[in-house]
């Protein structure tokens, strides 16, 4: 059976003027339009396939991969705005999807980005999109171990930080003191599980803690500088340097500075790290 706004394997059952009519199960006959036809698709062939509904709601069929299907989060761009309607956003399709009025939580204009979650319609049974993200995260309590490593999606900027979405599946904050360089709304990075507080809300950072985090660092420092021979890094470089060439924090990095330091592996001026000299390294 086939299944509105996810993909599906779809069976061809018959070629005809507007396209390909797929067995769509329950949903009954598909049309698969022209524009989406494999070359050498005919009827017998199964097909990969998204389900969504067309300007007059009728359902169709599309071999474009969107840039989400029901059930997830993602950041899209603006296309259009509707003032009595809601914003349009791109997702891929040649249909924009709507984000209603209701489901928006500031004003929004063309060319912004916004997170989403995308949902289908209980009224309607259109796909349609929300920036109402708390209404859609997981009831489950979060179970994640401190440390742990998640997917954060960078949602919302607040006074503290950033909102973001974990794993698809939770809310998070990520501090703005983790941070050792500005973040945009809609980008994806790799993140690690402060705490998970009574609520549930996770707080996050960009680098694992303790030593978890300096050790592997120190070791690529390290490796860095063995290789290059001098490395054009100090910890009175930006944090943008510092995380364009290790992707990490400028206060890990230094921390992991100091371990090398202290090891006596390092000489370190205000232009850069080099290996200590043999003779020194005794000293």
């Amino acid at each position: 059976m086939a299944t509105l706004g996810k993909r599906n394997t779809l069976t061809v059952l018959k070629d005809a003027p507007p396209g390909l009519y797929l067995d769509g199960g329950e949903l009954g006959e598909i049309l698969l339009p022209g524009e989406s036809i494999p070359a050498d698709a005919r009827p017998g062939d199964e097909l990969d396939v998204f389900i969504y509904r067309d300007s007059e709601d009728r359902l169709v069929a599309t071999t474009r991969i969107p840039l989400a299907v029901v059930g997830d989060f993602v950041a899209l761009k603006v296309t259009s705005v509707h003032p009595s309607i809601g914003a349009f956003l791109h997702w891929g399709l040649n249909k924009d999807l709507l984000l209603p009025i209701r489901e928006q939580t500031r004003r929004v204009h063309p060319n912004d980005t916004v997170v989403v979650f995308v949902s289908i319609d209980d009224v309607s049974q259109r796909i349609v999109a929300s920036a109402r993200l708390e209404r859609h995260i997981s009831a489950d309590h979060a179970n994640y171990a401190d440390g742990a490593d998640v997917d954060m999606l960078i949602a919302v900027e607040t006074t503290l930080g950033y909102k973001v979405i974990v794993d698809n599946s939770y809310i998070g904050l990520l501090f703005r003191s983790e941070l050792g360089t500005p973040l945009k709304i809609g980008d994806k990075c790799r993140g690690f599980v402060r705490t998970v507080r009574p609520d549930g809300k996770i707080d996050l950072g960009l680098d694992p803690e303790g030593y978890q985090r300096v050790a592997p660092l120190a070791d690529r420092i390290l490796e860095t500088v063995r290789t290059s021979g001098r490395l054009a890094l100090s910890d009175k470089s930006t944090p943008e340097e510092i995380r364009a060439t290790f992707q990490t924090s400028k206060k890990a990095f230094k921390q992991a500075l100091g371990t090398l330091y202290r090891q006596r592996l390092i000489d370190m001026d205000p232009d850069g790290i080099s290996l200590r000299d043999p003779v020194r390294k005794g000293r």
